[in-house]
């Protein structure tokens, strides 16, 4: 996909984070931008900035987790818009500590946003590019699902998220090969993130009250989110030059994009573990400092 101006574009998480600058670089190129989330004022303050740029604006309050209301969603882009080109699945939220120490409630609440709300969109939005691109020739869609690196290496104490991103990572590419498959004018990419400074790090801010736990957290879950909010906060690359990059990995149709392509070389560890079937290699070995920090919050709890 190459030609930006004009064509309608769907965010999810669009109001803060990565979300908001997929948003403003949409419609800095000429884009009809849809954006939806779950946090109504940050909604409301993008809607009315995208405006002010002269953007043609659909905000809608929509939780990723419901099949229902993501329909609602495409519904109202088709009536609004009449189709759709370019669909950002984003929304994500995140929260750690030791893999059995999680509740039902942080199971559902991570794998409902992470990954059930990718499978809506891929789900709600596909056959609405396709029968598009039916109707029109010159048809360029594109699909991007915000998976992180974090879906191609499993750090400790992010168990629920690093099995919400490499499930994300996998319906990528499985949707890359049936679009291939069947010669669509889809393009699919997945973006695989670090530490960029989001918000993700205050994901409970927006956590719905039939997800939320009754019980305190526990220490080492005070540990992982003390450690992460580190090291989101303190990220060195900001989210506008992920947007960016990532626009451009859709003009060139390159599915796999990195804010952080130096880690890759613990991807590479990790697959050759499993190609010379090895003990799986600590991801945090060529992080020490993140490592020690972990060790002395655990330490301290």
């Amino acid at each position: 996909m190459k030609n930006f101006q004009g064509k309608v574009a769907v965010i999810t998480g669009g109001a803060s984070g990565l979300g908001r600058e997929f948003c403003r670089v949409g419609a800095r190129l000429g884009m009809k931008v849809v954006l939806a989330d779950v946090q109504q004022d940050a909604l409301d303050q993008a809607q009315t900035e995208l405006e002010a740029q002269g953007a043609d604006v659909l905000a809608k309050h929509c939780d990723v987790r419901n099949a229902e209301q993501m329909q609602a969603l495409a519904d109202a882009v088709m009536g609004r818009f009449g189709a759709v080109h370019l669909v950002f699945n984003n929304a994500g939220v995140g929260c750690g500590g030791l893999l059995w120490e999680h509740s039902i409630a942080d199971w559902e609440w991570i794998l409902g946003v992470n990954l059930w709300g990718v499978i809506h969109g891929v789900r709600v939005f596909t056959p609405l590019m396709l029968e598009s691109a039916k109707k029109d020739n010159n048809y360029e869609g594109h699909i991007v699902n915000t998976a992180s690196i974090a879906g191609l290496i499993n750090a400790p104490t992010m168990g629920i998220y690093n099995v919400s991103k490499h499930a994300v990572v996998s319906l990528s590419e499985t949707l890359h090969h049936d679009l291939q498959l069947i010669g669509a004018p889809v393009g699919t990419s997945v973006l695989c993130p670090y530490f960029v400074p989001t918000g993700i790090n205050r994901s409970q801010r927006n956590r719905p009250d039939d997800v939320q736990n009754k019980s305190s957290p526990t220490a080492s879950q005070l540990a992982a989110d003390a450690v992460i909010d580190k090291a989101v906060s303190s990220g060195k690359i900001t989210a506008a030059e992920v947007a960016e990059d990532t626009f451009d990995a859709i003009r060139q149709a390159r599915f796999y994009i990195y804010s952080h392509p130096q880690l890759l070389s613990n991807v590479q560890t990790r697959m050759e573990d499993v190609v010379l079937s090895r003990n799986p290699t600590d991801p945090l070995q060529s992080t020490p400092l993140v490592r020690e920090m972990l060790l002395s919050k655990l330490k301290m709890s």
